[in-house]
């Protein structure tokens, strides 16, 4: 289902309105009322379309991951050097920093939900995949082969440096701590 497509259909603006409330209010302070209110829909809409809250989070974290894989493939489409796929990843968090946020930049939106969710909700596993994933797409980078664990463990290493700028710089609403974390990814990557 392409943009227009979602933006059109009561599925996509009860998505895109869960998005907006979830990312600046939080998931528990969020109730479907004021989901439906900004989508435009009826609540019967969103339950013909998502079977619960819990269903809509998922769905939710499911969207927010895609977004950042596009942010990340376009970078990564203009790399030209393992070095480069490594930086196209904070490239894309600082994309994602950089866009328009209703509230203002509250870090990273995966990890804020995370944070509200019990330990076994689908949700926060799907957060983890996602984490994990980036993880992976590092270690890819940062190659196979013979240097396989050296490559997990500066792969784990970059994953610590971007998930504790994204934290900082959600806290302060800017991207400047994910500049820096990509500056300091660049330097490492340049003494390698």
């Amino acid at each position: 289902m392409n943009v227009r497509e979602r933006r059109g259909s009561a599925r996509g603006r009860i998505l895109e309105a869960a998005g907006r409330r979830f990312y600046a209010d939080g998931i528990a302070s969020t109730g479907i009322d004021a989901i439906t209110a900004d989508a435009g829909v009826a609540k019967m809409s969103l339950y013909n379309n998502f079977a619960s809250k819990a269903a809509l989070v998922e769905a939710y974290v499911d969207a927010r991951h895609e977004e950042w894989l596009g942010l990340y493939r376009a970078r990564a489409a203009l790399a030209a050097s393992p070095a480069g796929l490594v930086l196209a990843v904070f490239d894309a968090y600082i994309d994602h920093a950089a866009a328009a946020h209703r509230q203002g930049f509250r870090g990273c939106g995966l990890l804020n939900a995370a944070a509200e969710l019990g330990a076994d909700a689908p949700a926060r596993a799907a957060v983890r995949r996602h984490k994990e994933e980036v993880e992976g797409i590092l270690a890819e980078a940062l190659g196979g082969g013979a240097q396989a664990d050296r490559a997990a463990d500066l792969s784990e290493h970059l994953c610590f440096l971007l998930e504790g700028a994204m934290a900082r710089a959600g806290l302060e609403g800017q991207d400047t701590r994910l500049v820096r974390a990509r500056a300091i990814a660049a330097d490492m990557l340049d003494r390698l």
